[in-house]
C-alpha cells in the first residue's frame, strides 16, 4: 500500500517495485484490483479507457521557491472519472527551473518560464509556470509595429523582461537584406538607406525586397528571393541528383523555383507536392514519391515536414511524449498505400526515368493486430477518396482549420527570421512542447489562415515586426533569456549566403561545375556539388528532413579557411576584383576604406576607424598590402560572418 501504483490495462504494474506484472486471471491481480478500489473509488471497468486528462492548477505565475501540488484526473469512456495523482508520471521539461517530485510537488528553483510533463495511461499532458525575472519592467521606448508587438509586449511583462532597444539602420539593412533574399546590400543600397530621413523607410524596403510595392521599378529582387526560399525547401524536401538523377533533381529544382517565383500559397504547393504523379522528369512534384520511396518514409517525412510531428517513436509503440498510438502510425500511412513507380522509356535518353502511378489496391496493417487499417489523419476520423487516397490526406493536411499544418509553417519562419522557433526543436510540435508564446504562435497561424497562405505576408509581418528590428547586444537585465526574443539572435551566415557575400564584397563571382558563371551559390539546384568552402560551411547533403542537418555551430576548419585558405586569398587579390579597381581608380584613401566597410559589414566606419587605416597605410610599403590585408581582416570578423 505504501508503493506508488500505475494502472496499464489489462495487467497491474507495480511502477516502483521492481516491474511486476500480474496476469487478469490470477488471484493476486483479483486482490490488488479489491485493494484499488477500496483506496481510490473510481472506474475498475476493465473496459473504460482514459480519454483525457486533466491537470491542475492549468497554470500559475509565482516567485522562485514556490512549492505548488499538482493534482491529475482521468476522464474514462464509462463517463466516470478518478484522481489518478498518485498512479502519474511527473517530469520537468527545464530542469533549471522547475524540479518536481514523483509525487507531483512542483518547486521553482529558477527564473523563467517551464512545464511540467503528466503522463498516465497513454496520455500525456503539461502545466506551464512563469516564475518572472521581475515582479515588474517599463519596457521603455518599447513601440507596437503590429500584433507581434502586442503579444511580445504581454509576454515580456509577464515574465519581468526588458527587451533590449531598436538596432540601427546599418544592422537593419544588412540584417534584412541576408534574411529576406540571402544576399548582401550593394554599396549603393546600403548608403541610400542610411542616409534616407524617410521615417518608413524600414517597411518600405521590407516591401520592396518581398516585391510588395506594386511598381514594377521597386520590385526587383524577385529573382534572389525565389533562389534563397527555394534553397531552403530543397533542402528540407532533399532534392539531390545522387537519388533523382540530374534530369529529376532539375525537375523537381525548377517547380520549386517558379513557385516561389510565383508566390504560391503554401497550402497549394504541399497539395501538389504530396499528390504528384506522373513522370519524374516532366512533374517536379513526382520527385517526392522517388525520394521517399515507401510508404514508412513518407509518412515521416509528410507529418515531419508539414505538421511539425516526429512519427519515427510511433512505429514500433506508443509515442512516450505524445498522444499517438500505433494504429495512428500505420493509419496515416494507409494514405500512401497505394502509390508506386513503373518504369518508363519515354524519355530514354536520359535514363532512370520512371512514372509515379497509384495503384486500385493496397493496404496497411497493423503490426500487433493485423487488421488492415483505413486511411486515417492524425487525431482524425477516417478519410479517403475514390480515385486517389492522398487527395483526401492532402484535403485535410492543408486545410485552414488544421492547426498543425499552419503552426508549423509559422514556426519554420519565425526559425529562419529570429533564429529559434516559438517550438524548439523546430519540427517537434507535440502538445508536450508548447511554444514559448502560445498567443503568438496562434496569432500568426490564424494570420497565416486568413492571407491565403501567403509566405510573403507572413514574412513581411515578422520583419516589419519591433521584435525582429531588436538590437542584437544584449543588456544586463535580458542577458539570461534565449527563448523570448527579448534581444535579435545572432545567426551564422548559411554557407551558400556566406560565399556569395564574399563574391559580392570582392567582386569576383566563383565558378560551379557544369554550371555557367554568374551562377550564383544560393541558386545552386543539388546538394552534390565539389566545392571545398561550400561543403566545409555545412552545405547540407540533403540526407534527412531535419532542419538540423545544417549545423548552426561554427568549426576550427572553418575559422582556419577564412584565415589562411585560398578562397578569400585569390578573390582578394584578383586583378579584376573590387579592390584593384578602386586602385586602379586612384580612389582615395578615405573613401577606399569608406567603400571596404560599407561593402562587407553595410555601415560606414567610425573616426575611430578610419584614424587606424591611415596608421595602418603608413605602416605598409604599398597601399595594395594595406587594403589587402584590411579586406581580409573585414572578412573575418564576426560582424561580416553572422547576421547580427
Amino acid at each position: 500500500p505504501e508503493q506508488s501504483l500505475f494502472l496499464q490495462k489489462p495487467t497491474m504494474q507495480v511502477a516502483h517495485g521492481g516491474g511486476l506484472r500480474l496476469k487478469a486471471d490470477s488471484v493476486d491481480y483479483q486482490i490488488l484490483k479489491a485493494w484499488l478500489a477500496d483506496q481510490a473509488p473510481g472506474p475498475m471497468n476493465d473496459a473504460a479507457k482514459v480519454i483525457k486528462l486533466t491537470v491542475t492548477p492549468a497554470q500559475r505565475i509565482g516567485s522562485k521557491g514556490l512549492t505548488q501540488q499538482l493534482r491529475v484526473v482521468a476522464a474514462y469512456s464509462d463517463e466516470t472519472t478518478r484522481d489518478v495523482t498518485a498512479w502519474a508520471l511527473f517530469d520537468s521539461m527545464d530542469e533549471g527551473v522547475l524540479a518536481v517530485t514523483s509525487q507531483g510537488s512542483v518547486r521553482a528553483v529558477g527564473q523563467g518560464q517551464a512545464s511540467i510533463m503528466v503522463r498516465f495511461d497513454s496520455h500525456a499532458e503539461i502545466v506551464n509556470f512563469v516564475i518572472p525575472y521581475k515582479d515588474s519592467v517599463e519596457l521603455a521606448g518599447w513601440k507596437n509595429n503590429n500584433f507581434i508587438d502586442e503579444l511580445a509586449e504581454k509576454k515580456f511583462r509577464e515574465l519581468g523582461i526588458e527587451p533590449s532597444p531598436l538596432c540601427d539602420d546599418a544592422t537593419f539593412v544588412r540584417r534584412v537584406y541576408v534574411d529576406v533574399i540571402g544576399t548582401l546590400p550593394t554599396v549603393a543600397e546600403t548608403t541610400n538607406f542610411i542616409e534616407s530621413s524617410d521615417p518608413d523607410k524600414r517597411d518600405k524596403l521590407i516591401d520592396r525586397l518581398l516585391g510588395l510595392t506594386g511598381d514594377p521599378n521597386l520590385d526587383i529582387y524577385n529573382e534572389p528571393y525565389s533562389a534563397y526560399w527555394t534553397l531552403k525547401w530543397s533542402d528540407l524536401i532533399r532534392n539531390t541528383s545522387n537519388k533523382l538523377g540530374d534530369q529529376g533533381m532539375w525537375a523537381l529544382h525548377n517547380w520549386i523555383r517558379d513557385s516561389f517565383r510565383a508566390n504560391k500559397p503554401i497550402d497549394r504547393f504541399v497539395r501538389e507536392l504530396v499528390t504528384g504523379t506522373g513522370s519524374i522528369y516532366s512533374n517536379g512534384p513526382a520527385n517526392y514519391f522517388r525520394i521517399n520511396a515507401s510508404s514508412t518514409d513518407l509518412t515521416e517525412s509528410t507529418s515531419q515536414l508539414f505538421l511539425g510531428i516526429r512519427l519515427e517513436c510511433a512505429k514500433c509503440h506508443h509515442h512516450p511524449f505524445e498522444n499517438i498510438s500505433q494504429g495512428d502510425y500505420y493509419g496515416f500511412s494507409a494514405f500512401f498505400a497505394r502509390v508506386g513507380t513503373k518504369n518508363s522509356e519515354e524519355f530514354g535518353l536520359f535514363g532512370r526515368e520512371q512514372v509515379v502511378v497509384v495503384r486500385e489496391s493496397g493496404e496497411v496493417r497493423h503490426p500487433k493486430t493485423g487488421k488492415n487499417l483505413p486511411p486515417t489523419p492524425l487525431g482524425a476520423e477516417p478519410i479517403d477518396h475514390p480515385l486517389d487516397r492522398r487527395i483526401a490526406l492532402a484535403d485535410w493536411l492543408a486545410a485552414p482549420d488544421n492547426e498543425y499544418f499552419a503552426r508549423s509553417i509559422v514556426n519554420r519562419y519565425m526559425y529562419y527570421l529570429l533564429g529559434r522557433g516559438l517550438v524548439d526543436p523546430v519540427d517537434d510540435l507535440r502538445s508536450t512542447n508548447p511554444p514559448t508564446n502560445i498567443a503568438m504562435m496562434n496569432a500568426l497561424s490564424q494570420q497565416l489562415v486568413e492571407s491565403g497562405f501567403d509566405l510573403k505576408q507572413l514574412i513581411r509581418s515578422i520583419v516589419s515586426s519591433r521584435l525582429y528590428q531588436l538590437d542584437s547586444q544584449p543588456t544586463h537585465e535580458n542577458a539570461a533569456d534565449n527563448r523570448f526574443y527579448s534581444h535579435f539572435k545572432v545567426k551564422r551566415l548559411p554557407a551558400e549566403a556566406l560565399l556569395d557575400a564574399i563574391d559580392r564584397v570582392t567582386g569576383v563571382q566563383t565558378k560551379f561545375k557544369s554550371l555557367p558563371l554568374g551562377t550564383r551559390a544560393i541558386e545552386l539546384p543539388d546538394a552534390e556539388y565539389p566545392n571545398y568552402f561550400l561543403n566545409t560551411f555545412a552545405k547540407p547533403r540533403r540526407a534527412s528532413v531535419c532542419e538540423c542537418e545544417r549545423s548552426p555551430d561554427e568549426s576550427l576548419s572553418q575559422a582556419l579557411h577564412t584565415l589562411n585558405g585560398d578562397t578569400l586569398a585569390n578573390k582578394i587579390a584578383d586583378k579584376n576584383g573590387r579592390l584593384m579597381k578602386l586602385i586602379a581608380g586612384k580612389t582615395e584613401h578615405q573613401a577606399i576604406v569608406a567603400e571596404l566597410y560599407l561593402a562587407t559589414l553595410s555601415r560606414f566606419p567610425t573616426e575611430q576607424e578610419q584614424a587606424a587605416a591611415r596608421e595602418f597605410l603608413a605602416d605598409y610599403t604599398t597601399p595594395q598590402e594595406c587594403y589587402e590585408d584590411l579586406i581580409w581582416a573585414l572578412m573575418n570578423s564576426k560582424q561580416f560572418l553572422f547576421v547580427q
